[in-house]
C-alpha cells in the first residue's frame, strides 16, 4: 500500500468515511475530509485556528454558519453532472453545522485561517471554468475557491477528466518557494465513473528521493506533499477529483517537469 494513498472506511458515528490532518499527512496545511450523512444526520465543528470550506460534492445540506443560515446547498445528484457544487466558506473560530435534506456526500478542507474574513456562500455562477491541455490532454476545471477570491491559505478546485485522457499534464509541481512556483501541499480526492474502475497517479521528485506510481479507486486520496504529480484515466473511467491546496503564500505558480514540457511548447516554424 502506497504511504501517499488513503482509502475511504464505512462512515463513523459522525459520518465521517475519510481523514487527512496535517498530522496524519506530515505536513503543515492541508485538511481534507469527507462526510456521507443521510436525510435529516448532521453535523457540527469549529476550526480555532484553521479555515473551513464545505463543499457539497452531491446532494443538498442546510448549512448555519456563525449565525447564519444557507439553506439548500448543493443540489447535484452527482460530481459528474455538469453542475457546481455547492459551497461555503467558514473563517476560523467560527461554529458550524451541516443537515443533510438527503442522502450527501461533502468535503471539508481546510488549512491554516486568519481573522477578517465572514462565513459566505460561494455561489455557483461565481466558480468559473475552464478547459485546460488538447487532445488526450483535455480536461475541465470548475474553480471553486480561487486565489482570487477571498480567503487567508485555501484554494479548491474541482477537474473532470474523460476516460483515455491525462490530467495534471505535462507534470508539473509547486513545492520550492521561488523559481517560478509557490510551495503548496495538495490532495487529490478521486471519485470514478462508473464506480469500479482505477486510475493512475504517479508522484516523483527531479532526484527521485520520492518516487510512487499509485493506483487509485473510488473514494481514494492522494496527499502531494512535493513532486510532479500527473493523472491518467484509463479508456471507458471518467475520473474526478477534487484539489485542496494550501502554503505560505496563497498562489498558485508552478513548473513543468522541464523532460515534458515540450509536449506543451509551440512547435519552431517549419519544424
Amino acid at each position: 500500500m502506497s504511504r501517499l494513498r488513503v482509502r475511504p472506511a464505512p462512515p463513523d458515528a459522525a459520518g465521517v468515511v475519510l481523514d487527512v490532518t496535517p498530522q496524519s499527512a506530515g505536513w503543515s496545511h492541508v485538511g481534507f475530509r469527507v462526510l456521507k450523512l443521510s436525510a435529516g444526520a448532521t453535523y457540527a465543528a469549529c476550526e480555532p485556528a484553521r479555515e473551513t470550506c464545505v463543499v457539497v460534492l452531491a446532494g443538498t445540506a442546510d448549512i448555519t454558519a456563525g449565525g447564519e443560515t444557507f439553506a439548500a446547498v448543493g443540489g447535484r445528484l452527482r460530481v459528474f453532472d455538469d453542475t457546481p457544487p455547492g459551497a461555503v466558506y467558514v473563517p476560523p473560530q467560527t461554529e458550524f453545522r451541516i443537515e443533510a435534506s438527503g442522502d450527501a456526500e461533502i468535503a471539508l478542507c481546510t488549512a491554516p485561517g486568519a481573522s477578517g474574513f465572514s462565513p459566505r456562500l460561494i455561489p455557483g455562477e461565481a466558480m468559473t471554468r475552464e478547459v485546460r491541455g488538447a487532445g488526450a490532454n483535455t480536461r475541465h476545471v470548475r474553480n471553486i475557491l480561487p486565489q482570487d477570491a477571498p480567503a487567508h491559505s485555501l484554494l479548491v478546485v474541482e477537474v473532470l477528466t474523460p476516460g483515455g485522457h491525462w490530467s495534471s499534464y505535462p507534470p508539473h509541481k509547486h513545492d520550492t518557494a521561488g523559481e517560478g512556483e509557490t510551495a503548496l501541499e495538495e490532495t487529490y480526492y478521486h471519485r470514478l465513473d462508473p464506480p469500479q474502475g482505477f486510475a493512475f497517479q504517479r508522484v516523483y521528485t527531479d532526484d527521485r528521493s520520492l518516487d510512487e506510481t499509485v493506483s487509485v479507486e473510488d473514494g481514494d486520496v492522494v496527499m502531494v506533499p512535493r513532486g510532479y504529480h500527473p493523472v491518467g484515466a484509463p479508456f471507458g473511467y471518467d475520473l474526478y477529483y477534487l484539489n485542496v491546496m494550501a502554503g505560505p503564500k496563497r498562489e498558485w505558480r508552478f513548473r513543468n517537469d522541464p523532460a515534458h514540457d515540450w509536449i506543451v511548447k509551440p512547435k519552431p516554424a517549419g519544424g
